[in-house]
């Protein structure tokens, strides 16, 4: 167990009024009911697959699968779950990019939220995605970390923002990055490039939009306590001292600028197995 990121999970981002709401809607758009097998993919501890259990509760013979790489999310989801007196939803611990061989039957629908901008091959996931669903099962995914999820107006918060937290790692900790790392969650997609991707692999979109969501404060705080995007914004640097450095840099970046939100873009995206 990775005991230095124990206190970086997505679970606090994931309390986020703005952020469940966000969820929500996209899980809306499904329509579920009686009879249908979902896993929740990338599940963490369990934030969206408690929404999915709630719309689950009066329909026959539904099953939602939660499956997470991390064992530490999963114990908590399991721990989270213990009011939940029912069979019908489960926690499994595996790699979000191995789904078909995690499942003994196909499902119906495959839910990722806010976590497909961190998987390198998203071919191969959207390929494994498709062997695990019937045909004309649903995939719905959402991400606010996409080409055109920051307005024009708010790029010079996100300047400032990215000045501010450089200006505090390297007086408080002498540190800086190195500007030529680059992960996966960086590495931005257009809609469209989506849209190629999803056909390439056997999808077909039925529903596309873009929401607008004010972000906060709060929201930026937290999620720079999340270890993903820690790293995937300061490579290379210690959890702590990262971490510390964005938040600070949030901060003073909303000061500065006197705002009490920052408006982002949000992608929902439901797509059909052909």
């Amino acid at each position: 167990m990775n005991t230095a990121n124990e206190h970086y999970t997505f679970a606090k981002f994931a309390s986020n009024s703005f952020y469940r709401n966000q969820n929500a809607q996209l899980i809306d758009l499904l329509d579920i009911g009686d009879k249908q097998k979902i896993v929740d993919l990338a599940c963490g501890t369990g934030a969206v697959t408690r929404l999915l259990s709630d719309r689950l509760k009066n329909a026959k013979d539904a099953a939602v699968i939660g499956i997470d790489h991390s064992a530490i999310a999963i114990k908590q989801a399991i721990e989270d779950f213990k009011d939940v007196k029912s069979s019908a939803v489960q926690f499994v611990q595996g790699g979000i990019e191995h789904l078909s061989t995690a499942l003994k039957d196909k499902v119906d629908t495959v839910v990722l939220c806010n976590a497909i901008h961190y998987i390198p091959d998203k071919n191969t996931l959207l390929f494994d995605i498709n062997n695990a669903l019937h045909p004309g099962g649903k995939f719905a995914f959402n991400t606010t970390f996409f080409e055109g999820a920051h307005l024009p107006e708010t790029l010079k918060f996100y300047r400032v923002w990215m000045l501010k937290a450089m200006r505090h790692l390297k007086s408080e900790y002498g540190l800086s990055i190195n500007r030529a790392s680059k992960v996966e969650s960086r590495k931005q997609l257009t809609p469209d490039d989506y849209k190629n991707l999803l056909d390439k692999n056997g999808f077909q979109i039925s529903i596309q939009e873009i929401k607008t969501v004010e972000f906060t404060r709060e929201g930026f705080l937290d999620i720079s306590k999340f270890d993903d995007f820690i790293q995937g914004t300061l490579p290379g640097v210690p959890l702590e001292k990262a971490s510390k450095s964005l938040q600070a840099g949030v901060h003073q970046a909303f000061d500065e600028l006197k705002l009490t939100y920052v408006l982002r873009n949000w992608l929902d995206i439901i797509a059909i197995r052909k």
